[in-house]
């Protein structure tokens, strides 16, 4: 095929999704809108302070809503999350959710052979013919009943698919994610997607440019594909009515990705002054003021404009060989769903299939025969520039036991993250790449700015150093030695990387 290349190898069943229709689709969608998406990335380095734009306020202060919602998105109660891998995908559509989120980014990793089975995975699943054997001989196939609507989220605008060449130049990893997906399932009905790591209003537009023209080249109606943005950034924050102005045809939602939203503020301000140092990660609560904000920010502006709002991960994982566990998981996630609930999400997310009755229940109490709380317009809300931006207001301390934990975690998620496993359990928790960024990044931040620990020691690339070398040595696995070594240049190298999975990237195959 003139001008594109797979430089992957062979995957099972992968003709099936490599068509030279499909690639030249892909190759399509390169060339119309790469430029574009190259000049949006060169615009975050610029970094200005984050506000409310003064040149969109029309917008905001305008009278529209977004495009009503399909059938299949009016109730999203009870949202499962995960990656493609084939288990997986009959777990999850088995799970008695509404939606599952079908996680081609931060719960899955860019190996190629999971770019393709998950695609493979994928257009099986739209035709309701997945199941799974084991190596141990476990049969998993789809039970009867109500399958979960499957709401697919590509990769990031910043990611590279380097195993497909379009003239001479790696593929954008979201066209590549994005365009095989609607290709071979488009036509089908319901082509839904969760878009992440938008900075800007003009990401968004460059989204719906992409959904248009997909569209017009396939024949689909305009307005087919519906798109749920995760506001989990801190310049995305303050552009939510834009980001849904700009995809109103096509627009779902919004999802506050709340781990994601605090690497991306340590990330912004990891070098303005101790001010914006956030103490450990765990003592950063939902509760805590400037979150509050932002989720209370984020519901008003949904309902304000025909959109719904989802709410955040519950990423505990029930243990069913430990009682108390469970009991104690279950507990921190029917109280998580109920903040939410009483807030007016419409729907929230959980990571195992052992926490959706418990998510449905605390929407069902609250919705009662109600789909979902588009009518709860919240206009008590009134956000200011500075809720969001008071870190201060999130309390807490650095504590030793948060650096060993930050290191420990990081450490952990990227020996599973190496290994092909986006969605690694530890410590009771469903973790993914926003856990090793948050922690990565907290590091570096309180290196940078001299913290002091709780107990009067300076945080200092020693101590760090110190602190790997021990996490190292309680650890084993094929990729440690790499893991460490990733974890320390991301964490302590002069320049800030601006997503560890770069660097990743190009050590796996």
């Amino acid at each position: 095929m003139t001008g594109v290349r797979v430089l992957g190898g062979d995957v099972e069943r992968g003709a099936e999704v490599l068509t030279p229709e499909a690639l030249a689709f892909v190759a399509d969608l390169h060339r119309a809108f790469a430029a574009t998406r190259d000049d949006l990335l060169a615009r975050r380095a610029e970094r200005r302070p984050p506000g409310f734009l003064p040149e969109t306020r029309a917008v905001r202060e305008g009278d529209w809503r977004v495009a009503e919602a399909p059938e299949p998105l009016r109730d999203r109660r009870v949202e499962i999350t995960g990656p493609t891998e084939r288990k997986m995908t009959v777990n999850a559509l088995n799970s008695g959710a509404k939606v599952w989120l079908a996680d081609l980014e931060d719960a899955n990793t860019p190996h190629w052979r999971n770019v393709v089975a998950g695609q493979v995975n994928l257009r099986d699943a739209a035709r309701g013919v997945v199941e799974y054997r084991s190596p141990e001989g476990r049969h998993y196939a789809l039970t009867d009943g109500e399958r979960p609507t499957i709401v697919v989220r590509p990769r990031g605008w910043h990611l590279p698919e380097r195993h497909v060449e379009i003239d001479g130049r790696p593929a954008v990893g979201a066209l590549v994610d994005f365009g095989l997906h609607f290709f071979h399932n488009g036509a089908l009905g319901r082509p839904y997607y969760y878009l992440p790591k938008l900075e800007s209003h003009l990401e968004a537009r460059l989204w719906n440019d992409v959904f248009t023209h997909a569209q017009e080249r396939l024949g689909v109606p305009h307005g087919t594909i519906r798109a749920t943005v995760l506001i989990e950034t801190i310049p995305a924050a303050f552009e939510m009515e834009e980001i849904l102005y700009e995809l109103r045809d096509h627009a779902s939602g919004l999802n506050a990705g709340r781990w994601d939203y605090l690497f991306s503020i340590v990330k912004h301000f990891r070098d303005r002054g101790p001010e914006h140092v956030l103490p450990d990660r765990d003592s950063v609560t939902m509760t805590a003021p400037f979150m509050r904000a932002y989720t209370d920010l984020l519901v008003h502006t949904c309902h304000k404009r025909g959109a719904f709002a989802m709410g955040g991960m519950a990423a505990f994982i029930p243990n069913r060989r430990n009682p108390e566990v469970t009991r104690r998981a279950l507990a921190k996630v029917r109280d998580d769903k109920r903040r939410e609930a009483g807030d007016g999400f419409d729907g929230s997310w959980v990571a195992h299939p052992d926490l959706v009755p418990v998510c449905r229940e605390v929407f069902d109490e609250r919705l009662g025969a109600e789909p979902n709380q588009l009518g709860v317009t919240r206009a008590d809300v009134r956000v200011t520039a500075e809720q969001l931006l008071d870190f201060g207001s999130a309390g807490g301390r650095v504590t030793r036991a948060g650096l060993v934990s930050a290191v420990d975690v990081g450490v952990r998620y990227l020996l599973s993250w190496l290994g092909g496993n986006g969605a690694a359990a530890i410590h009771d928790l469903m973790e993914d790449a926003a856990t090793a960024e948050i922690s990565r990044s907290q590091v570096w931040q309180w290196v940078r700015n001299g913290v002091v620990l709780e107990d009067g020691t300076p945080v200092t690339a020693d101590l760090v150093r110190s602190v790997l070398r021990d996490t190292r040595a309680a650890l084993s696995g094929e990729h440690l030695d790499l893991a460490c070594e990733l974890f320390e240049q991301v964490a302590l190298a002069d320049e800030f990387v601006d997503f560890l999975t770069l660097p990743a990237y190009e050590r796996i195959d």
